[in-house]
């Protein structure tokens, strides 16, 4: 199961160099499903996993000169400040069994798994929906209110299930903020890392980590990241996206499935 979980650690950093993202679609159903971790520590877990992974493709993407340092940390600002109020303060509270439904009872890790569900129903629909490369070259000012609008409830979506969030990311670099493209991306990465690794610190108080476990796994999956950097100049990314996105849909149901015959 170890030797299983390492080899996904490349697998995730592989999808967040060729992709820009997807990386916690992958490591929470790693951690939960694969290694049997309590949802909250998996969330945990993967919030340090694609921060640092994202982190290095960030070096990589700075050297390029392809990341918007302004509207990154714009956008980055409400939602780290909502990822750790969540981490440190809001998921303490919630109550292990939070209530009962008919004749059963949700508790907050089955509540975490199918809202992680959710969101990467969502994120697939994003991905086999496909993205305009371009936007209509129109002289208006920066939208940062909605802007940061869309920050706030990014970080929302990272602090509840630990996922990064860049398929809400990039679409609204691109819309509301007219980066191009390849920029986008790079600054969805550079927040990405931003907002995991804030919401990590959160969760040191109160949860126990396994130091050397985790920097193994974030160590492969940051040599996926060269691998999928390597790569991405090889592979058509629309195509490679929209594959990908089947593969989130399919990943989402199963999530539901695995929680529901519980």
């Amino acid at each position: 199961m170890l030797v299983s979980a390492y080899l996904f650690a490349v697998l995730i950093g592989i999808t967040l160099g060729l992709i820009g993202g997807g990386g916690s679609i992958l490591t929470v159903p790693v951690f939960v499903y694969l290694l049997k971790l309590d949802p909250q520590l998996a969330t945990s877990y993967s919030l340090f996993v694609v921060g640092i992974s994202s982190l290095f493709a960030s070096f990589q993407n700075a050297n390029k000169k392809l990341i918007n340092y302004k509207i990154g940390l714009i956008f980055a600002a409400p939602a780290l400040i909502v990822v750790y109020l969540i981490r440190k303060v809001l998921l303490p509270m919630v109550p292990e069994k939070m209530f009962q439904f008919g004749d059963e009872m949700v508790l907050k890790s089955a509540a975490t798994m199918y809202f992680f569900a959710f969101v990467i129903l969502l994120a697939s629909y994003s991905m086999i929906k496909g993205r305009k490369e371009e936007i209509e070259k129109v002289d208006k000012k920066l939208n940062y209110p909605l802007l940061m609008l869309k920050g706030f409830l990014v970080g929302i979506v990272t602090g509840l299930v630990g996922a990064g969030g860049g398929f809400l990311i990039i679409p609204a670099l691109v819309f509301f903020a007219k980066l191009p493209m390849k920029e986008a991306v790079a600054t969805s990465l550079m927040v990405i890392s931003i907002n995991s690794l804030i919401g990590f610190t959160g969760d040191l108080q109160y949860l126990t980590i396994d130091w050397k476990f985790l920097l193994i796994f974030s160590s492969l999956s940051i040599l996926g990241i060269f691998i999928g950097i390597f790569l991405n100049s090889k592979i058509n990314g629309a195509n490679l996206r929209k594959g990908f996105g089947w593969f989130v849909l399919a990943m989402g149901i199963f999530v539901i499935i695995q929680e529901f015959f519980k």
